[in-house]
C-alpha cells in the first residue's frame, strides 16, 4: 500500500580510523600525527632505525632552581627541566606543523631510557597531572620534556672551607642503549643550559659553568653521557661575621690581662678561664654545623685553633710570671722561726759539714796508698769513685746553669714583652692564614 507521506532517512555512517578522518564526500582529510602509525605497525618496543643507524638524541637543560647544597651529606638538590629531542621516521606525517599531544600518550611511544647518574633521590612532579610534554612535528621529530627534582651527590673538598670553591655535576645517562643505539648531544653546546646564571643561592654564588659530551665505559658496553658541570664559590662574608671577627676579639681580649698587674689574681685569671672558655664554646659551635664532615681539617678549624693557642698562651704567660714573682719574693723573705733556734740549727748543720768533709779527706789518704801499679793499667776503686763523683758534679753544674737561663730574673719584663711579642706573632700568623688560603 502507497503511503502519501513517506520519508526515507538514509544514514551514512563516517568511515573513522584513528589517523584517519574522511567525512561522507572524502573532501578533506586532517592527518591526526602519529596515531596512524600506533595503530598499523607501530613497535614501542624497538628504537627507531632498529638494526641501523644509532639514534641522535639532543639534549638542553633549564635549571629552574637549587634549594639546597648539603655539605654534611655533600650533595645538592635541584629541580630541572629537561627536555629531548630525537627524530622517528615511523612518525612522518604530512604538512608542516607540530602538534602537542597529552602526555598520558607517551606510554604508546619508544621514548630514551636517560637516567641520572649519581641521583639519590629523585621524582616527577605530577600536580595537577604528571608533568612531561610530548611534541610532535611532521618530519618525525618527538620533543619530549620533563619537570624533575633530584638530589645529586657532589664530592666535596672541605679542606678551604670556608674559603673553598666547589665544583659539582650533573650527568644524565643511557641506562640500557650503548653507543651504537643511540648518541647523546647537547643541543646547542653550553647554550643548551638556561637558568643557572640566575640562580641566587644562600651560601654560594656560580662561578662559570660548561657542558661536555663524554662515555661511561662499563662492562657491558660503552654508553653516552652528558655532563654539565658547574662551579659554587661560598660567600665567607658571613662566617667572617659569624666566627673569625669573635674569636679574633676573643685574642684580643686576653691581651688585656697583660695590663693588669700580677699581685691582682682574681682579675686576670678570670680574664684568662673566661675568654678560654669562649673560644671553646664558639669552637664547638662552629663544628656543629658540620657533624658529620669532622674528619677534614678545615680552615675554619686551623683559625679557630691558632686563636685557642694564643688565648691559652695569654693564661700560661700569667701563670709563669706569677710563679717567677712568688719564687723572688719567697728568696728576698726572711726565714720564720726564733734567732735562738735558728741559730743553732745553723751551728749543727756546720760542725756536720765539718765532720764529713773530714772523714772524706780521710778515706781519700787510704784510697791513694792502696794503688796498685801493674804495666800501664791503674785500677783503684777511690779513683773510681771519685771519676763518678766529678760527672755528677759536672752533670749538676750543667743543670744548675740550663735551669738558671730559664729562671726569670725581671717577672715584669713578662708582661711588658708579652705587650708587643703577641699581637705582633698574631698578625704574622693571620697574614700567613690569609695568604694561603686566598691564593694557595
Amino acid at each position: 500500500r502507497a503511503c502519501p507521506h513517506l520519508t526515507v532517512c538514509i544514514c551514512v555512517p563516517r568511515r573513522c580510523s584513528l589517523g584517519h578522518v574522511s567525512d561522507l564526500h572524502g573532501s578533506d582529510t586532517t592527518s591526526l600525527p602519529g596515531f596512524e602509525n600506533l595503530t598499523m605497525g607501530y613497535n614501542k618496543y624497538l628504537r627507531p632505525y632498529f638494526g641501523g643507524e644509532p639514534v641522535q638524541i639532543a639534549m638542553s637543560l633549564d635549571i629552574a632552581s637549587i634549594s639546597s647544597i648539603s655539605e654534611s651529606d655533600m650533595d645538592y638538590t635541584a629541580t630541572i627541566y629537561l627536555r629531548q629531542r630525537w627524530t622517528d621516521p615511523r612518525l612522518v606525517f604530512h604538512g608542516n606543523k607540530s602538534f602537542t599531544l597529552d602526555a598520558r600518550l607517551v606510554e604508546l611511544l619508544w621514548v630514551p631510557d636517560t637516567y641520572i647518574v649519581e641521583s639519590k633521590r629523585s621524582f616527577l612532579h605530577d600536580v595537577t597531572v604528571g608533568n612531561r610534554l610530548i611534541r610532535l612535528f611532521s618530519n618525525g621529530t618527538i620533543l619530549y620534556a620533563l619537570r624533575i627534582t633530584t638530589t645529586v651527590a657532589c664530592n666535596m673538598d672541605l679542606s678551604k672551607y670556608p674559603m673553598d670553591t666547589q665544583t659539582c655535576r650533573l650527568q644524565l645517562e643511557s641506562w640500557g642503549y650503548d653507543e651504537n643505539d643511540v648518541i647523546f648531544t647537547w643541543l646547542r653546546g653550553n647554550d643548551s643550559v638556561h637558568g643557572i646564571e640566575k640562580l641566587r643561592l644562600s651560601q654560594y654564588t656560580v662561578e662559570r659553568y660548561y657542558t661536555l659530551v663524554s662515555k661511561s665505559q662499563q662492562e657491558t658496553g660503552s654508553y653516552p653521557r652528558l655532563i654539565l658541570q658547574f662551579e659554587l664559590r661560598r660567600n665567607v662574608l658571613y662566617f667572617i661575621l659569624e666566627t673569625y671577627v669573635p674569636s679574633t676579639l676573643l685574642v684580643m681580649l686576653s691581651w688585656v690581662s697583660f695590663w693588669i698587674t700580677l699581685d691582682s689574681v682574681p682579675a686576670r685569671t678570670c680574664i684568662g678561664v673566661t675568654t678560654v672558655l669562649s673560644m671553646t664554646t664558639l669552637m664547638i659551635g662552629s663544628r656543629s654545623s658540620l657533624s658529620k664532615t669532622n674528619c677534614f681539617i678545615k680552615a675554619i678549624d686551623v683559625y679557630l685553633g691558632i686563636c685557642f693557642s694564643f688565648i691559652f698562651g695569654a693564661l700560661v704567660e700569667y701563670a709563669v710570671a706569677h710563679y717567677s714573682s712568688s719564687q723572688k719574693c719567697a728568696a728576698k723573705a726572711p726565714q720564720e722561726g726564733p734567732a735562738n733556734e735558728l741559730t743553732k740549727e745553723m751551728e749543727e748543720v756546720n760542725i756536720t759539714n765539718i765532720l764529713n768533709s773530714s772523714i772524706a779527706s780521710y778515706k781519700r789518704k787510704i784510697s791513694f796508698t792502696s794503688i796498685e801499679i801493674s804495666s800501664d793499667n791503674v785500677s783503684c776503686s777511690g779513683l773510681t769513685m771519685k771519676t763518678h763523683e766529678k760527672i755528677k758534679c759536672v752533670l749538676r753544674n750543667k743543670m744548675h746553669r740550663i735551669i738558671g737561663c730559664f729562671t726569670i730574673q725581671n717577672p715584669s719584663n713578662v708582661d711588658h714583652y708579652s705587650k708587643l711579642l703577641f699581637p705582633l706573632f698574631f698578625m704574622l700568623v693571620n697574614v700567613f692564614y690569609w695568604a694561603y688560603y686566598l691564593y694557595f
